[in-house]
C-alpha cells in the first residue's frame, strides 16, 4: 500500500455534490474546485474540464463529462483517480486512464433498485398506455368509455419480459416482473445461475428473446461490443406489439433503426430514459404517440443519490490517501 499525502491534495469537481457528500469532502480537508456552473453542450463541460484540470489530483465526474486523454494529460501526472458519479463510465477513456496509472472508479450497487423502478415504470407505462392517455385527458377531447378505449398489454397476464443483460439491475427488474407474474427470459451469464432459476428465468440467447418477448428491457453496458446491438435486425426479429425499454445506455440502440420501425409499426412502442445522441433525442421520436421519454433519471431517488455521492467521494479519497479504491473499474 503506497503511504498517504502529507498535504491535501486538490480535488475537482464537475458538479455539486448532494449535501451530506459535500459535508464528508469538506471534512476531509482537501482542497477543492469546480466547473459546476458551467453550462453548454458535453463539448463545452470538456472544454471547461480542461482549462480547469492542471494540477489536479482527483476528478469527481458525472456521467455526462467527456474525460479523455486530453483532460488527463491537462491534469499532469499529479492525477491519480477519475471517480465517476454513476454506475456506467463509457464517458471516461478507461484505456487512458490506465496507460497513465489513473485509477478509475464508479458507484455500482447503490442505483441498482432506483433505475429498477424507473424501468419497470417505464414497462407499465408504455403497456398500459398511461403517458398516452394523460394526453389525451389533457387535450379535452370528448370521450366516455368504451370496451377499446386505450387497450394495452396485459402485463400480468402471463406477458413475456426479455431482459438483455441479467446483471445486478437486471436482477432487479427480473425480481419485480416475478412479483407481476411475468414470464421471464434474460441473456447473459448470470441467466444460468441458481438466483436466476429461484425467479424463474429462462436463459436463451438474443434472438430467441427478441422473438418471444411482449417487452424487451436493456440492461448491459456500453461496450463496443454492445454500441447498436439493437438495430433494424433485432426489430425486425422483435413482435410487431413489443415494448422496448431502455435504462442503460443510448447508444446500445440504433435510434435512426429505431425511429424507423416505430413509423412502420415493425414494433409497438418504446420507453426511453437515454438516448443515442444524449441530450439530443433522434428527430421525429418525440412527435409518436407511442413513445414514452425521461431525461436520464433512472438513478434520481433522493436517497440514491445521496449514496452515489457517498460513494464517489470515498473512492476518491481512498486513493488519495493511498489505499485501495473501493470501487475501481
Amino acid at each position: 500500500m503506497a503511504e498517504p499525502d502529507h498535504a491535501p491534495t486538490r480535488i475537482h469537481l464537475t458538479f455539486d455534490l448532494p449535501p451530506k457528500a459535500a459535508a464528508d469532502l469538506a471534512a476531509s480537508g482537501h482542497p477543492t474546485t469546480s466547473t459546476a456552473d458551467v453550462d453548454g453542450s458535453k463539448e463545452d463541460r470538456r472544454q471547461a474540464l480542461v482549462a480547469a484540470a492542471p494540477g489536479a489530483s482527483a476528478i469527481i465526474a458525472t456521467v455526462s463529462d467527456l474525460v479523455d486523454a486530453e483532460v488527463m494529460d491537462a491534469a499532469g501526472p499529479g492525477l491519480r483517480v477519475i471517480a465517476n458519479y454513476g454506475v456506467g463510465y463509457d464517458n471516461i477513456d478507461v484505456a487512458a486512464a490506465h496507460d497513465r496509472g489513473i485509477v478509475v472508479t464508479n458507484t455500482p450497487g447503490v442505483l441498482d433498485e432506483a433505475t429498477a423502478d424507473l424501468a419497470f415504470a417505464l414497462l407499465l407505462a408504455g403497456a398500459r398506455r398511461v403517458v398516452e392517455a394523460d394526453r389525451f385527458v389533457r387535450s379535452g377531447a370528448e370521450w366516455s368509455w368504451e370496451p377499446d378505449f386505450f387497450v394495452g398489454l396485459d402485463v400480468s397476464a402471463g406477458a413475456t419480459l426479455g431482459i438483455v443483460g441479467l446483471g445486478r439491475i437486471g436482477f432487479a427488474v427480473a425480481r419485480r416482473a416475478a412479483a407481476f407474474g411475468m414470464r421471464i427470459v434474460a441473456t447473459g451469464s448470470r441467466a444460468s445461475s441458481s438466483e436466476a432459476a429461484a425467479l424463474g428465468v429462462t436463459p436463451v440467447e438474443l434472438p430467441e428473446l427478441l422473438a418471444t418477448s411482449d417487452v424487451v428491457t436493456l440492461h448491459c453496458p456500453l461496450t463496443p461490443e454492445t454500441h447498436h446491438l439493437i438495430g433494424a435486425p433485432q426489430f425486425a426479429a422483435m413482435k410487431s406489439s413489443a415494448l422496448l425499454v431502455n435504462t442503460s445506455r443510448g447508444a446500445v440502440v440504433d435510434e435512426d433503426a429505431l425511429l424507423e420501425a416505430l413509423l412502420e409499426g415493425t414494433i409497438g412502442g418504446a420507453a426511453l430514459d437515454v438516448y443515442e445522441h444524449e441530450p439530443r433525442v433522434t428527430a421525429g421520436l418525440l412527435a409518436l404517440p407511442n413513445v414514452i421519454t425521461a431525461p436520464h433519471i433512472g438513478s434520481a431517488g433522493i436517497a440514491t443519490r445521496e449514496r452515489m455521492g457517498a460513494v464517489a467521494v470515498e473512492n476518491a479519497l481512498a486513493v488519495l490517501g493511498g489505499a485501495t479504491a473501493p470501487n475501481p473499474v
